[in-house]
């Protein structure tokens, strides 16, 4: 047993292994869990089962297998698939489990979509709370998170041991899909923010100033932010490695985008970034890390 241990005794699933539900699953081992995993790739699986996960056949079993089941999926159809998928899909395993088993979605899905997922697991048998998160694949690895849940408030009781396990700044922002509603928001100030450190990195190489020093500058003043520190630290680099993929923050903003048009709502330099990303995955860099939107403002040179 690890020497910290504040899941001991639980079980937990965790389906969808990638960029951050691996090391998500591998930080509630490490916390005493016993974890349950499913994803569609065979390989990742048995990568799993050599670091100590368990292994499961379909979402069906692990749903079935777990008290509480982490979905960290790419996006809302990928959800939509684990979910309905006929007798190895969440909802299958909900109908056969014994208890009433806790769903958390923790990727960012579509808040409409939340509703419709929300209303299944729950005619099922089953809980739902949504909690998507923001912090990368450092936040995931580190267990320092940050976590926006939205849904009752027993689900919230619940699901909060194995949330302290993953984040540190976790926030019960409200009913069902307020999470997904925060999560839009983050990834509103992300994109923007990132444009806004592409445009000034590349205004001042183009002018003669080291990116470099025009960080450690900055840093100092009111433009300093979390994203001027790390992705302005990779744009200086040219390390584009990603912590979170270009694709992803472009279907993140897409999908405020359409939160927006359903409340009547127009986000014009949200609508402009999003353009931005889109030029991005044209050039084919859509695999990059968010930050490489600067490759979009300047001819940015990628470390080799």
């Amino acid at each position: 047993m690890p020497a910290y241990a504040p899941l001991a005794g639980t079980s937990v699933g965790l389906i969808g292994l990638g960029l951050m539900g691996f090391p998500m699953a591998r930080r509630l081992h490490a916390c005493g869990a016993s974890v349950a995993v499913w994803t569609r790739s065979g390989e990742t699986l048995q990568a799993a089962a050599n670091e100590g996960l368990i292994p499961m056949t379909s979402a069906a079993e692990v749903v079935r297998r777990s008290s509480i089941t982490i979905l960290m999926l790419v996006d809302t159809p990928a959800v939509a698939s684990v979910l309905h998928e006929p007798e190895r899909g969440i909802l299958a395993g909900l109908r056969r489990a014994t208890a009433s088993p806790l769903i958390i979605d923790m990727g960012t899905t579509a808040v409409s979509a939340t509703h419709q997922f929300a209303a299944a697991v729950n005619e099922a048998g089953g809980c739902w709370l949504d909690a998507p998160v923001s912090g990368g694949v450092v936040g995931a690895t580190d267990g320092t998170l940050t976590i926006m849940a939205g849904g009752s408030d027993d689900s919230f009781a619940r699901a909060l041991p194995v949330l302290q396990s993953l984040g540190r700044h976790i926030t019960h922002v409200g009913a069902v899909a307020a999470g997904q509603v925060a999560k839009a928001a983050n990834q509103v100030i992300v994109g923007l923010t990132i444009g806004a450190v592409s445009e000034a990195m590349a205004l001042a190489r183009r002018a003669g100033v080291e990116p470099a020093r025009l960080r450690h500058a900055l840093m100092g003043g009111f433009a300093a932010s979390r994203i001027l520190d790390l992705h302005g630290q990779r744009m200086a680099e040219g390390n584009f490695a990603p912590g979170g993929r270009s694709v992803t923050q472009r279907k993140d903003l897409q999908q405020a985008l359409d939160l927006a048009e359903q409340l009547d709502l127009t986000l014009p330099a949200t609508t402009l970034c999003r353009d931005l990303y889109d030029q991005l995955i044209a050039q084919g860099d859509g695999g990059l890390d968010h930050s490489a939107l600067v490759r979009v403002i300047d001819d940015w040179p990628e470390k080799s």
